[in-house]
């Protein structure tokens, strides 16, 4: 089993902030997270390459994303989220992601 963290508590607010039908599809693909690990493909999550990952979330009100790296141990760590708002993922969320990575994999 997999333990799933937050960056830090404004991350975890966010997520929580979500519109209700994306944020209890994001409360499923955790538990799928949990179980599956790294292992979880699409349609519920992609590898953007160097260790990150991308969960996808979506309900009638939206399609939701969170970022997250796996550490040693088991263990995820959701870097960064948002509501998409355009198809493609804005560069600066992925800077963001990437950077909280880095951050994560550094403070090992």
């Amino acid at each position: 089993m997999w333990s799933v963290s937050f960056f830090n508590l404004r991350v975890q607010q966010e997520i929580e902030t979500w519109p209700v039908g994306v944020y209890a599809d994001f409360l499923r693909l955790i538990e799928l997270l949990q179980d599956h690990g790294v292992d979880l493909r699409m349609p519920h999550s992609r590898a953007l390459g160097k260790g990150l990952f991308e969960l996808r979330c979506k309900g009638s009100e939206g399609i939701g994303r969170a970022f997250y790296c796996t550490l040693v141990g088991k263990e995820i760590v959701i870097l960064h989220s948002f509501i998409k708002k355009t198809q493609e993922t804005l560069p600066a969320d992925l800077a963001v992601a990437r950077k909280r990575q880095k951050e994560v994999k550094n403070g090992q």
